[in-house]
C-alpha cells in the first residue's frame, strides 16, 4: 500500500514532525482567512463601511451555526488518528465512510435553520437597523453553503487526522483565487453589494471541497473503499458523536457568547461595530500559527495515544509551548507599534482606524495566552478528552459574557470593555485549559485503547 499521502507521527523528531505538519496547516489557514481579508477590503474600501459593519454583525452567527458541524468534523478526526496510530486500517476507512453521513445531515439541517431564522436572530443582536438587511442577506446567503463549507472542512479532517496536511493547503490556494477573482466579479463589475462577496465565499468553498474529495479518493490509500466499509457502522458513529457533540456543543457555547459580544458591541454604534470587525480580522490572522500548531498536536496526540505513546504526548505538547512563546513575542511587538498601518489596510475612515488601532493594543497582551488555549485544546481533543470540550465552552461563556456586560456599564471603561473583555476571557481560558492538561485525566482518554481493552486484545 503506498503512503505518500499519510504521515506516521508517532515515530521520529517531535519539533519536526509538528513544524513540518503546520507548515501547509498555516498557509491553509492564512489562504482561508485570505477569504476574509479580501471580503473586508473589498467591502469596507468599495461598498462602504456600513457593509463592512453588516458583514461583522454576521460572524458570530454563522460560527454558531457552522458549529455543530465543525464539532462532529473535528470528532471524526480524533477517531481516525487514534484508529491510524494503533493501525487499524478497516476502521479507518469504515470511520471515513460514516463520516460523509454525518456531516452530510448535519449540514443540511443547520442550514436550513440558520436560513429561516436569520432576521429573528439579527433583531435580537441589535444590529442597527441601517446593516440589518444586509447583514440578513450575507447570512442566508453564506448559510446556504454551509454544506460546501461542511464538507471541505470534514474532508481536510480526515486528511490530516491521517498526516496529510498538503492536499488540503492545495485546494484551498485554489479556491483562494477564485474567491479573489469571483469578489472583483461580484462587487465591482456587477455591483452585487454584500451578496456578491458571500457568494463567491460559497463557491470558491465549494470548489475547494470537491476538488480534494475527488483528489482524495484518487490518491489516498485509506480512501479506497469497498462495499463492506460504506455500511452505516453504528459504533463508529457513536464515538463521532461522543467526541463530536462536547466539541460541537464547546463551539456553540464560544459562538453563543460572542454572539452576546456582537450584541454589546452593537450598541455603541457603526463605528465601534466597524473597529470590532477589523479587528476580529487581525485576531484571526494572529490566531493561524497557533490553530495550525494546535491541529498538528491534535493529529500527533491521536496517533501517538492510539499507539499508547503518552510521554511523546508530554514531550511534544512541552516543545509547542516555546514555539508560542517566540511568536507571541514578535505578534505582541507587531500590534504595539503597528496598529494604524493594520488598521489601514481595512479602511479608510479616521475614527475606525483610531479605534482599532488602540483596540489591538489591549488584546495583544494576552497573545500567548490565545497561543496556549490552542496547542493545549490540541493536545486534549486528540486525547479523546470530551469532557474537557464543555469545561472550555463553560469558560469561555461565563468570561465574555459576565465580563462584556459588566465593564459596559462603567462609563469610564465604555468601548474599551470589547476588547479588554477578549483579552481577559484569553487568559482565564488559557489557565483553565492548562489545569485540565496537568490533571492528567487525557491520559487515560483514549476511545481505540479503551476499545482494544473491552475487546481483550
Amino acid at each position: 500500500m503506498s503512503l505518500n499521502y499519510v504521515q506516521d507521527m508517532t515515530e521520529g523528531n517531535e519539533v519536526k514532525l509538528l513544524i513540518k505538519f503546520s507548515i501547509p496547516m498555516l498557509i491553509g489557514n492564512i489562504f482561508q482567512q485570505f477569504y476574509n481579508l479580501i471580503d473586508s477590503v473589498i467591502v469596507g474600501k468599495y461598498i462602504g463601511a456600513n457593509s463592512l459593519a453588516a458583514v461583522g454583525a454576521t460572524a458570530s452567527l454563522n460560527f454558531l451555526t457552522f458549529s455543530i458541524c465543525l464539532g462532529l468534523s473535528i470528532g471524526i478526526g480524533i477517531i481516525i488518528s487514534q484508529y491510524f496510530g494503533a493501525k487499524k486500517e478497516e476502521d479507518v476507512k469504515s470511520a471515513i465512510a460514516n463520516a460523509v453521513y454525518v456531516i452530510a445531515v448535519s449540514g443540511i439541517i443547520m442550514s436550513l435553520i440558520t436560513c429561516l431564522l436569520a432576521r429573528p436572530i439579527l433583531q435580537v443582536m441589535r444590529t442597527p437597523h441601517e446593516i440589518i438587511d444586509d447583514s440578513v442577506k450575507f447570512l442566508r446567503i453564506t448559510a446556504g453553503g454551509m454544506i460546501a463549507v461542511a464538507a471541505y472542512n470534514a474532508i481536510a479532517g480526515i486528511l490530516r487526522a491521517l498526516g496529510d496536511s498538503r492536499t488540503p493547503l492545495l485546494f484551498l490556494i485554489l479556491s483562494c483565487g477564485v474567491n479573489v477573482g469571483l469578489d472583483l466579479l461580484f462587487v465591482l463589475k456587477f455591483r452585487f453589494g454584500v451578496a456578491g462577496t458571500a457568494c463567491a465565499t460559497v463557491i470558491s468553498q465549494a470548489i475547494a471541497a470537491l476538488g480534494c474529495i475527488i483528489f482524495a479518493f484518487m490518491t489516498n490509500p485509506y480512501f479506497k473503499l469497498k462495499k463492506e466499509h460504506l455500511k452505516i457502522s453504528w459504533p463508529i458513529i457513536k464515538k463521532c458523536f461522543k467526541i463530536g457533540i462536547p466539541v460541537a456543543l464547546q463551539n456553540s457555547m464560544i459562538a453563543i457568547s460572542l454572539v452576546a459580544l456582537q450584541s454589546v458591541v452593537n450598541g455603541f454604534g457603526r463605528v465601534a461595530v466597524a473597529a470590532y470587525t477589523a479587528t476580529s480580522r487581525v485576531e484571526q490572522l494572529i490566531g493561524q500559527p497557533y490553530n495550525s500548531l494546535g491541529a498538528a498536536m491534535a493529529t500527533f496526540a491521536g496517533q501517538n495515544m492510539g499507539a499508547g505513546k503518552l510521554e511523546r504526548v508530554r514531550k511534544g505538547y512541552h516543545k509547542s509551548i516555546i514555539i508560542v512563546a517566540v511568536f507571541s513575542l514578535a505578534a505582541l511587538l507587531a500590534a504595539q507599534f503597528g496598529g494604524h498601518i493594520i488598521m489601514g489596510i481595512f479602511v479608510k475612515e479616521t475614527a475606525v482606524i483610531d479605534l482599532g488601532a488602540r483596540a489591538i493594543k489591549i488584546t495583544s497582551c494576552m497573545y500567548f495566552a490565545l497561543g496556549m488555549i490552542y496547542i493545549t485544546r490540541g493536545v486534549l481533543n486528540g486525547a479523546g478528552d470530551a469532557f474537557y470540550a464543555m469545561i472550555y465552552g463553560v469558560v469561555e461563556v461565563a468570561c465574555r459574557i459576565g465580563f462584556s456586560m459588566g465593564f459596559a456599564l462603567i462609563p469610564a471603561i465604555g468601548v474599551w470593555s470589547v476588547w479588554t473583555t477578549t483579552g481577559l476571557t484569553w487568559a482565564i481560558s488559557a489557565i483553565a485549559s492548562i489545569i485540565r492538561y496537568r490533571q492528567g485525566k487525557w491520559e487515560h482518554k483514549s476511545l481505540v485503547v479503551a476499545e482494544t481493552v473491552k475487546r481483550g486484545v
